[in-house]
């Protein structure tokens, strides 16, 4: 069988944990005799192709004059950005980021049906304008292409995976690894809730990363519960040897949260919580890796709080640099509001890290050699901490069989029930 996959990103060019997500999925799947064609905005050259045969969508040539795009562009509503959709922009750079594309609006008009376009593959101001055009080279892949199903992740590829089934005919299976309702609370982005929302609607199955999310698909987007499965996600292997070469270079504990420092992955509580250990034992670090809106606003917050000279900001970790700081990590936090899933924590744990996470966490599902709390309850996060920097017994415990819980959480076994996926639609 063979799969014309759309994503957004793929390793080692990443934001977060959809790149990865998608770079073990897609070896799990070879191991069950699946051949992907991955579609990414941009290719750089330096990704890895073991598992998959990367398309650079830059490279794609549109016939514009064929009817068959000629109609599907008459059915695209071009999207100009209208709101801030961009990760790690504050509002006040955000403003002069629209500013200066208003100036520049007919510069950027004409390319729009250009025969070929250039992809930057980020999140910046032309990120609608790019998700538009994802979809016509995903028209014109579904005409030249061959293959048995379509799977598309997360929003910005379902106008892509819309496209390519109408032009094929093909089924289409969409992949929710976050909803708009996760990134931004109540206060959802229009445009971006009515493309999930046509995305799983034309979709023949929904693939959500937990029940969690099966949840917000079903009563947030009104999905057919028939068709919505849970796969949760996994995570990959790491060699011991790899372990052995990270030094702490501190002699104080250290305690991690690493991911996106927005609303969702809940920053501030980590924060509260740091300052409440700190309170009780002043010989710890606390570490902050990654970027994102809030960023500033933590680092006041650490200075506020008089808990700068113990709290560390690594800026934005991928690669071999997140296996280091799990490594020198004594304690792993995910204090996140809303967490689809939350593959950082398998990560941790890989590296023989216990962990503290939030109960409002798709992984939360899957995990049980973990300490779960409430991500407002910063007295019982801070108890977390403090019990597994402190209590050995306690720590060996959840070292031992959270390890062994991990290791059973594998992409191969993941990607056998996406297989099941497959089959079911490709046998309707």
């Amino acid at each position: 069988m063979k799969v014309l996959m759309f994503g957004w990103e793929f390793p080692p060019h990443i934001t977060g944990g959809l790149g990865t997500a998608c770079f073990g999925m897609t070896k799990g799947l070879l191991k069950h005799g699946i051949e992907v064609l991955f579609v990414v905005p941009k290719a750089y050259g330096d990704e890895s192709q073991e598992a998959v045969r990367l398309i650079n969508a830059s490279d794609v040539t549109v016939k514009m004059r064929e009817p068959v795009f000629q109609d599907y562009w008459n059915q695209i509503t071009f999207m100009e950005i209208g709101s801030n959709l961009i990760p790690y922009v504050g509002p006040v750079e955000f403003e002069k980021m629209v500013a200066e594309d208003l100036r520049t609006t007919e510069e950027k008009m004409s390319p729009v049906f250009a025969e070929r376009f250039s992809f930057s593959g980020k999140y910046g101001q032309d990120l609608m304008t790019e998700v538009s055009r994802y979809a016509l080279i995903g028209a014109t892949l579904a005409s030249e292409q061959q293959f048995d199903i379509i799977h598309a992740h997360d929003w910005l590829t379902y106008p892509a995976g819309v496209a390519a089934k109408h032009v094929s005919g093909k089924p289409l299976v969409v992949h929710m690894h976050a909803t708009e309702f996760d990134r931004s609370g109540e206060n959802v982005n229009s445009n971006v809730y009515d493309i999930e929302r046509k995305g799983m609607e034309e979709a023949d199955r929904v693939i959500t990363v937990s029940n969690l999310t099966r949840n917000i698909v079903i009563e947030r987007y009104g999905i057919n519960p028939d068709k919505v499965f849970t796969v949760h996600n996994a995570v990959e292997p790491i060699e011991k040897a790899e372990l052995a070469n990270s030094e702490k270079h501190v002699k104080e504990k250290v305690v991690t949260f690493l991911g996106r420092i927005t609303f969702q992955k809940g920053p501030e509580y980590f924060i509260e919580a740091a300052k409440k250990v700190l309170e009780r034992d002043k010989n710890v670090r606390f570490v902050m890796a990654g970027t994102g809106d809030l960023m500033e606003k933590m680092i006041r917050r650490a200075a506020k709080l008089r808990i700068a000279s113990n709290f560390h900001f690594t800026g934005f970790l991928k690669g071999e640099n997140v296996d280091r700081m799990f490594a020198m990590s004594d304690v792993y936090v995910m204090p996140s509001v809303s967490e689809p899933f939350g593959i950082s924590p398998l990560e941790a744990m890989r590296s023989n890290v216990p962990v503290v996470i939030s109960k409002q966490s798709g992984v939360a599902e899957v995990l049980d050699h973990v300490l779960k709390v409430d991500f407002w309850d910063i007295d019982a996060m801070a108890d977390a901490i403090y019990s597994l920097l402190h209590y050995d017994s306690l720590t060996t415990m959840f070292r031992k069989h959270g390890t062994e819980e991990v290791n059973n959480l594998k992409w191969e076994n993941a990607a056998r029930h996406i297989v099941e996926v497959y089959k079911q639609v490709y046998q309707e």
